[in-house]
């Protein structure tokens, strides 16, 4: 096995260097069934310790597939569990595991899990119990039954172990990779994460112009990932789950140097010559939802300010997300309400109806709500409504009604007058105003009602 695919390698090429320190190198297995004392057990198939990422400390464990086949043992999972406890002494994230070590750390430290090779049967609910995965493109496999254990199924016809699979369909996957790009990605992803739910350890100094004009940013209102690069410091933008549930982007950015969660409704995907590739209704989906969900729910737990650009028109029409639309939409509806972290919303197009309420509304707790002076708030889209109230009348007179609707109803300083927006605003002075108000928000603090924990899931 080279060094770099080694389970020491691997962690070499993503700490800094010379930076690793080995916790538990001399453990061997205990187990002497089926004379397994006669095979050698080297770390018993796990190398655990700490080391650095750009000077922030983090603590990190690779399996080694040569020792019996990376399988768990005893003394294996015993290991992985001791740096678990060591990590949520010191506060500091994990990039790993192992059920109930991570269910404690949930939401203390930031877990980070990266699959190379298989990762099948109970090993498959430990990139589940992490906040974030990252998968190999080609060789890594992450499944509970195999694609050829699922009746009527075979690898030939899904399979539903693969990277793809699993980041597209299942949306288990954040990044998929190849193994040095995805040493890279963790790399910046830990960068932009706090240490741990008490400490922010993830502020950096900004060098670009905090009044930066984001010139051009109104043509990006259909491709969200575009426009949020636009507002980010330096334009850096980290995506997470970016291919699942499209329509919905979620990532971090920093703004004036602190780290904030991004939210954005999306209705087009544009390529690097700003030609579109892809489109996607002007409305919530259940996966979309769920996606956006988890993602502020990981926010609000290590203080992470939450940013959203809100364009959306109403809900997904169609059987299969009818199935699960009510429930996530509930879940993203809870989520927003329950974050206590400071919430800044941004109306960029249309927002209507209770597509727009749970969308980071100021009905769920907005602290500030600006709007693009292009955008329109309302109950519903102009020509809808005049379909509605002028039901049986001309086509003339529809529109007639549609135009009085839209200037009555929808129009961005009728929202401003009901106080539904704060502020009404250029789209190039987006990042200003954000900047301005994140900042104001900083000492946000929330009295929250005393309680075990809410029942949404």
């Amino acid at each position: 096995m080279s060094t770099t695919t080694s389970a020491s390698g691997r962690i070499a090429a993503l700490l800094d260097e010379n930076s690793f320190v080995e916790i538990g190198a001399k453990v061997t297995a205990r187990n002497t069934d089926f004379n397994l004392k006669q095979a050698k057990t080297p770390s018993d198939g796990v190398v655990t310790g700490y080391g650095v990422i750009d000077g922030n400390l983090v603590y990190v464990y690779a399996q080694d597939a040569s020792v019996l086949g990376g399988s768990v043992g005893e003394m294996h999972a015993k290991k992985i569990a001791g740096l678990y406890e060591l990590a949520v002494k010191t506060g500091a994230p994990v990039i790993g595991e192992i059920y109930a070590a991570q269910a404690a750390a949930s939401g203390v430290v930031p877990q980070i899990t990266a699959v190379f090779g298989s990762c099948g049967g109970g090993l498959a609910l430990i990139p589940t119990l992490t906040d974030f995965t990252f998968m190999e493109e080609s060789k890594a496999k992450l499944f509970v039954n195999s694609p050829n254990a699922i009746e009527g199924n075979s690898t030939a016809k899904c399979d539903t172990a693969s990277a793809k699979f699993q980041s597209e369909e299942a949306g288990i996957v954040d990044v998929v990779a190849d193994e040095a790009t995805i040493f890279a990605q963790i790399r910046e992803l830990v960068c932009m994460l706090p240490a741990n739910c008490d400490t922010d350890t993830s502020f950096i100094e900004c060098e670009d112009d905090l009044n930066r004009l984001c010139d051009g940013i109104e043509n990006a209102v259909a491709d969200t990932s575009i426009a949020i690069s636009m507002i980010a410091d330096d334009n850096a933008f980290f995506e997470t789950k970016a291919d699942y549930a499209k329509d919905m982007v979620t990532g971090f950015i920093k703004l004036n140097g602190a780290t904030v969660g991004v939210v954005a409704n999306r209705t087009a995907i544009y390529d690097e010559e700003g030609k579109e590739v892809e489109k996607f209704d002007n409305a919530l989906s259940a996966k979309g939802c769920e996606k956006a969900a988890s993602f502020v729910n990981f926010c609000d737990a290590f203080e992470i300010p939450v940013l959203t650009l809100t364009n959306v028109a109403g809900f997904k029409a169609c059987k299969c997300s009818e199935k699960k639309l009510a429930k996530a939409a509930a879940k993203l509806t809870y989520v927003f309400a329950n974050a206590t972290v400071p919430k800044v919303n941004v109306v960029i197009g249309k927002a209507y109806g209770t597509a727009y309420s749970i969308m980071n509304s100021k009905a769920l707790g907005a602290d500030m709500t600006f709007a693009w002076d292009s955008a329109s708030i309302g109950m519903m889209d102009s020509k809808l409504a005049a379909k509605i109230m002028c039901d049986g009348k001309s086509a003339d007179e529809i529109d007639a009604c549609a135009k009085d609707y839209e200037a009555l109803q929808n129009s961005i300083d009728a929202a401003a007058a009901r106080g539904y927006v704060d502020t009404i605003i250029a789209p190039a002075e987006t990042r200003k105003y954000l900047i301005g108000a994140f900042d104001m928000l900083f000492t946000k603090a929330v009295d929250t009602v005393a309680k075990k924990h809410g029942a949404v899931l």
